[in-house]
């Protein structure tokens, strides 16, 4: 059995945008210590939107800065697309990100799960319906609707309320892990394509000690892994979205990606975790695999996503 080791961590300040790389991360109980912790709102629909919405947010990179924040939330430095630099305590910083993503934007810290009314998903014009998820999900006519049984039904329930779980700017879960070995699977399926891991915005990248090429985190769901000191539960495969076709700084559009993950994977890649036990991660560290997958082949077929 291949032995796991971390090959890289990642941290994304605010939503969509690019993210840091960090040499070693402290994980709470609420994933990477910052991640996530500032988002875009609509201003037209008041509704809390990433890249899904607004791929123009791909193109700013966001990194923390030290110091006080708001209400525990440290200020961020954006560098926009033009390589100009703002940040969360500007005043301009709503205007400049509204140019970039041609509509009405402001930029919010995470604010508590009580203010259920900022996290709510608000009327999008348009249909609003099921065309919407199908844009969302980046899905061609005839392809099917993404199986989202793995999640639980209360989950479900609030994806139909909320544009993040309430109390966070996550899509889901707050951890997402991806190996190196399903990269190169997908690389196999999808020849030409440039699988830079940013398209695919893992917290913690694996790298494996037999160069695998198959989606091997698929395996651990419903387990229990460690990394470094920190315990995380494996509880879902991640469902991607239009997200990993989009272009960024450096990577072209590529719809290839999204048509290979229907086909081959159910439109899954990575998975998702919860945080067991807090602690240190650090790159290098190595990964405790659950004893029941020694000996053991993928039972559950391709892919997770995130």
């Amino acid at each position: 059995m291949a032995d796991y080791t971390v090959a890289e961590i990642w941290r994304y300040p605010v939503k969509s945008m690019q993210g840091e790389r960090l040499a070693e991360a402290d994980v709470t109980s609420s994933g990477i210590r910052h991640d996530r912790s500032w988002a875009v709102r609509d201003e037209k629909t008041r509704t809390i939107r990433g890249a899904k919405h607004f791929s123009g947010l791909l193109n700013c990179h966001a990194r923390l800065l030290d110091g006080a924040g708001i209400g525990g939330v440290p200020h961020v430095e954006i560098t926009l697309p033009n390589g100009e630099r703002t940040n969360s305590k500007e005043p301009y910083v709503h205007e400049a990100l509204s140019d970039i993503v041609g509509r009405a934007v402001t930029l919010w810290p995470l604010l508590p799960a009580e203010a259920a009314r900022h996290y709510a998903l608000n009327a999008a014009g348009g249909d609003g319906g099921m065309a919407e998820w199908r844009r969302t999900f980046g899905l061609e006519d005839g392809e099917p609707f993404p199986d989202m049984s793995g999640f639980p039904k209360e989950m479900l329930a609030e994806f139909m309320a909320y544009a993040t779980p309430r109390g966070t700017y996550f899509d889901a879960y707050p951890i997402d892990i991806l190996t190196e070995a399903s990269l190169r699977r997908l690389a196999a399926l999808c020849p030409g394509a440039d699988l830079d891991v940013r398209r695919f915005r893992p917290n913690i990248l694996l790298a494996d000690s037999e160069a695998r090429a198959d989606f091997a985190e698929v395996e651990w769901v419903g387990r229990q892994v460690a990394v470094g000191s920190v315990e995380l539960d494996v509880v879902v495969d991640a469902v991607r979205c239009v997200m990993v076709t989009c272009a960024q700084p450096g990577l072209p559009r590529d719809t290839t990606i999204m048509r290979t993950l229907v086909r081959e994977t159910k439109q899954r890649l990575s998975v998702y975790a919860d945080v067991v036990s807090p602690g240190m991660i650090r790159c290098g560290d190595p990964v405790r695999l659950p004893e029941f997958m020694h000996g053991r082949n993928n039972s559950r077929g391709a892919g997770g996503d995130g």
